[in-house]
C-alpha cells in the first residue's frame, strides 16, 4: 500500500453551513485530502477561527477564489456558494481538467430560460450548463458515472423525487394530482443572519413559505416530467419548523389503480431503490421522522393508500444538511470516481 494515493479535493464556500458539513465528511473520506477551502468573505481567517469546534482537526485557512490556483492543487473541486456564483468559476475549473460538484442551483436545469425565469439570472455557459447532470444518484447513477459537472439537488426536491420517483417512472399515479407538503428545520436557510431565522421568530411558531413560487419547483417539475415522459405540474408548498436539521416531505397522489393496497406499493418501492443502499423503505404502518435521518444520508420512506380517497400518502424524511446537500454530493463524488458510493457517508444517525 506504499503507494496509495489520496485524490486532493477542494471547497469554495467552505464557511457555509453545507460547507462545514463537507468538511467533516472529506475530513474522514478515507480516498480523498482535503487540501483548499475557499471563499472571498473570510479570507485570510484561520477555519478554526470559524468553526472553533473543529480546530483540533483542520489547519487549513480560507483563501481566496482563485481557480488557476484551485485548479493547480485540487482535482475535485466542491462549489458551496450562492446562486449565480458557481457559473462564474465552474467553467473555468472544467476547462482545467477538475471534476465539479456544485451545490448551488446553476447546474440543475437543462433548459437555462427556466433557471433565468425562477432565479433572475442570465447567463452564457449554456454549452457547459448542458453537459450538467443532475445528481440524484438514485436516479441517474449511471449518468453520474460519465460526468465531468454535477448539479447537485436541493434539499426539498431530493426528499420529494425519492418519494415521487417510483410512482411516476411507473406510471402508477394521475401525475397532475401529485401535492408535496414539506418541512424543513432552520439549517435549510443557512447561516446568514435572517429575521425570520432568529430563535425569537422561529421558535413555538409553524408558518409556510414560499407558496406557489418556491425555486425548487421548478426543479421538482424538471426531473418528475423526464420521469413520467411528458411535462408535469406539482403543487409544493415548505413550512419552516423551529428545529435545526431535518426535512419530512408528506407527498398525496392519487392512484391510477383503486385496487392497489399498501403492500403493493412498499413492495413496489423496494424492488425500485434495491440497489440503493441510502433508501431506506419502512415497515408497514411505520412513518419516518426526521430524527431518524439526523446526521446520516439515509432517506426514509414511509408508505401508505387511503382506500377511501384512492390516494396514496409518501412520507420521506432526510437530513436536509447531508442527504439534502453535503452527503448527497460525496455521495456523487463516489460514484464518478468508481468507488462504493457509501464510502466515508454516515449509515447510522444521530439519536435520540
Amino acid at each position: 500500500m506504499g503507494n496509495f494515493r489520496r485524490v486532493p479535493v477542494g471547497i469554495v464556500g467552505a464557511s457555509g453551513y453545507g460547507g462545514v458539513q463537507l468538511v467533516r465528511l472529506l475530513m474522514d473520506h478515507p480516498e480523498v485530502e482535503l487540501v483548499y477551502l475557499g471563499g472571498d468573505s473570510s479570507a485570510g481567517k484561520p477555519f478554526a477561527y470559524i468553526y472553533p469546534h473543529l480546530a483540533h482537526t483542520v489547519n487549513l485557512s480560507v483563501e481566496a477564489v482563485d481557480p488557476e490556483l484551485i485548479a493547480h492543487r485540487c482535482e475535485i473541486v466542491f462549489l458551496s456558494v450562492p446562486n449565480g456564483l458557481a457559473c462564474q468559476i465552474a467553467p473555468k475549473l472544467l476547462e482545467k481538467g477538475c471534476k465539479v460538484l456544485d451545490l448551488s442551483a446553476d447546474y440543475r436545469f437543462s433548459n437555462l430560460a427556466t433557471y433565468t425565469a425562477w432565479y433572475g439570472k442570465e447567463r452564457q455557459d449554456s454549452a457547459i450548463a448542458a453537459t450538467a447532470v443532475y445528481g440524484l444518484p438514485e436516479m441517474f447513477r449511471d449518468r453520474i458515472a460519465e460526468a465531468e459537472l454535477i448539479g447537485c439537488p436541493g434539499c426539498y426536491p431530493t426528499a420529494s423525487l425519492l418519494a415521487l420517483s417510483p410512482l411516476l417512472k411507473q406510471g402508477l399515479i394521475i401525475p397532475e394530482t401529485a401535492i408535496i407538503d414539506a418541512k424543513s428545520g432552520t439549517s435549510g436557510g443557512g447561516r446568514e443572519a435572517k429575521i425570520n431565522m432568529l430563535l425569537a421568530e422561529a421558535d413555538n411558531s409553524l408558518a409556510a413559505y414560499g407558496v406557489v413560487r418556491h425555486r425548487h419547483t421548478p426543479e421538482i417539475e424538471q426531473i418528475c416530467s423526464e420521469l413520467a415522459g411528458h411535462e408535469v405540474t406539482v403543487q409544493f408548498t415548505p413550512h419552516l419548523i423551529p428545529m435545526v436539521r431535518g426535512i419530512l416531505a408528506t407527498v398525496y397522489a392519487t392512484l391510477r389503480d383503486p385496487g392497489l393496497v399498501r403492500d403493493d406499493l412498499i413492495t413496489i418501492y423496494r424492488a425500485f431503490y434495491r440497489n440503493s443502499p441510502w433508501v431506506r423503505i419502512c415497515e408497514p404502518g411505520i412513518y419516518p421522522q426526521t430524527k431518524w435521518a439526523c446526521g446520516s444520508n439515509l432517506c426514509y420512506i414511509g408508505i401508505e393508500v387511503d382506500p377511501r380517497t384512492g390516494r396514496i400518502i409518501v412520507m420521506s424524511a432526510i437530513d436536509n444538511l447531508i442527504k439534502g446537500q453535503a452527503g448527497q454530493a460525496i455521495q456523487c463524488m463516489n460514484i464518478m470516481m468508481g468507488w462504493d458510493e457509501t464510502v466515508g457517508l454516515p449509515k447510522l444517525g444521530f439519536y435520540p
